[in-house]
């Protein structure tokens, strides 16, 4: 049984359909493993054990009857805590909403939910999912996997230690600047940030309704690619056969190479040529409206996230952290008319990134500048806060900003990943290159 915790969904779908694994036995693994956990609390906000066992009940009575819902039907996942779920607390990491129990599952739950998938519980995650670091002094601060001293990565943070801790075997989490495929990162999983729009936010606490996104944590490319068409409610992508051979990538030199820590380029350099020893054809490419769409990430998240947010915080500031207040509050120096321009601004950068990556199969970059920092120096020196924010974030905020879909995978290299960015709406082919690229750097 305790093979079974460090197993794929897709492998633990396969189990069950083949009759060697029940749903109900699955579910008390998973449940034991956690409340044996010295950590659990720092992973789970709150769990649901009762909807659980409900729902491996079902899954239990379909295998049986062969009446499965999906190839993932009984198996178990976590959720962050920004995810409506019906009677169950969904308090996205603040004070400011204790005691908020939603009445409905958010759209992607009840589509998960639909296709047999199980709800473990909810998992912990930065203050209203506004940081990449991980850290939550309001709430509580997971674990990295490598380093006890760190942080996990954020805003997923929790979804990334339930996964990387063998506490359920893949994750669902959002992205807004980063906030799924930081954590993936520096936990050695994968992570996938899906197109804008691709994936429903309803029923979702949200942090940017422009930029806001759903996407899984998971030990395989496979995994991902099925969590997302689940909650999608879409065909599954067919990764069989995948190749880099003759594949074109372009690694960006714009931006994404500037202020890189040594273990996170050096990582990035050899899973390089690792693609390109599997066939694939890499260029080096510059694209300057990368760094025009950096430039305005200041008036247009900020802007946004306090005019959602503003009435809440200054009803009761003192409840939040106050790195998450500060920079909520950033947004009050930002007008409309400057909110306005920038958007004009980045629809043209956008143009500009389609016309000059279109003859590529995806784009590659380090998806993290730096290691994980110091959990207790992040506590102690804000300045280092700041900047180490910023530039976790830098890279991957790159996806955010031109709406296009993008996917972290694993080095080999502890807290260090590979990045790769597709196109927007080519979720599908990015999943089956990430696939192949998995295959060259396992």
């Amino acid at each position: 049984m305790q093979d079974w915790l460090s197993k794929s969904a897709g492998d633990l779908g396969r189990a069950i359909g083949a009759g060697e694994i029940d749903p109900v036995n699955l579910v008390h693994a998973f449940f034991d493993r956690i409340e044996a956990h010295a950590l659990k609390d720092q992973i789970y906000a709150r769990l649901t054990r009762d909807r659980a066992m409900a729902e491996a009940s079902a899954a239990s009575d379909r295998a049986k009857a062969g009446q499965r819902l999906s190839l993932l039907d009984g198996v178990p996942i976590s959720w962050k805590d920004l995810f409506d779920t019906a009677g169950t607390g969904t308090e996205a990491g603040s004070k400011l909403l204790n005691g908020r129990v939603p009445d409905m599952d958010a759209a992607v739950v009840q589509n998960a939910s639909a296709a047999g998938l199980v709800c473990l519980g909810k998992t912990h995650m930065s203050e209203l999912a506004f940081s990449g670091l991980g850290y939550n002094p309001s709430t509580a601060t997971p674990p990295c996997v490598n380093d006890a001293d760190a942080v996990p990565g954020g805003s997923s943070s929790g979804a990334a230690a339930s996964v990387a801790y063998g506490l359920a075997p893949a994750a669902i989490g959002s992205d807004t600047g980063g906030s799924v495929r930081i954590p993936a990162a520096w936990n050695d999983l994968v992570g996938l940030k899906t197109t804008h729009g691709r994936l429903s936010l309803e029923g979702c606490v949200p942090l940017s309704l422009k930029f806001d996104t759903v996407g899984p944590l998971t030990r395989t490319v496979e995994d991902a690619a099925l969590l997302t068409a689940l909650m999608q409610g879409a065909p599954i992508p067919d990764l069989r056969g995948a190749s880099l051979y003759g594949r074109r990538f372009a690694a960006l030199q714009t931006s994404v190479l500037e202020d890189v820590r040594d273990a996170p380029l050096a990582a990035y350099e050899t899973a390089i040529e690792r693609l390109r020893d599997a066939g694939a054809l890499i260029e080096e490419l510059e694209v300057p409206a990368v760094a025009d769409a950096l430039a305005l990430a200041g008036p247009l998240l900020p802007g946004e996230v306090y005019g959602l947010w503003r009435d809440v915080i200054e009803a009761n500031p003192d409840a939040m952290y106050v790195e998450i207040l500060e920079r909520f509050r950033l947004g009050k120096t930002f007008s409309a008319p400057d909110y306005s321009a920038a958007w004009a601004k980045l629809d043209g950068a956008r143009a500009e990134w389609d016309a000059a990556t279109a003859s590529y199969d995806a784009v590659l970059a380090p998806t993290a500048p730096i290691l994980p920092p110091n959990l207790q120096r992040l506590n102690e020196d804000g300045d280092y806060y700041k900047t180490e924010n910023l530039l976790a974030l830098r890279n991957t905020r790159i996806g955010n900003l031109l709406g296009i879909c993008a996917l972290t995978l694993p080095t080999g290299v502890a807290s260090c990943g590979i990045m790769l960015m597709g196109a927007r709406d080519c979720d599908a082919a990015l999943l089956r290159i990430g696939a192949a690229a998995e295959a060259a750097l396992a």
